[in-house]
């Protein structure tokens, strides 16, 4: 399981490292900025639930 996991990882890698630079960084921020913006909600729910709690 952990083999086909890698295996897989390993085919996205090299097809993003693959792509012309400019959807490189069009991929990255389509895939990170809402990562990245649902990750600091969550960060600052459970921040906000823990200040609360004292």
């Amino acid at each position: 399981m952990s083999r086909a996991i890698a295996d897989w990882w390993d085919a996205v890698e090299l097809w993003v490292t693959q792509l012309a630079f400019p959807f490189q960084v069009l991929l990255a921020i389509v895939v990170l900025l809402p990562l990245c913006w649902f990750t600091a909600g969550l960060v600052d729910r459970i921040a906000g639930a823990l200040t609360r709690r004292r």
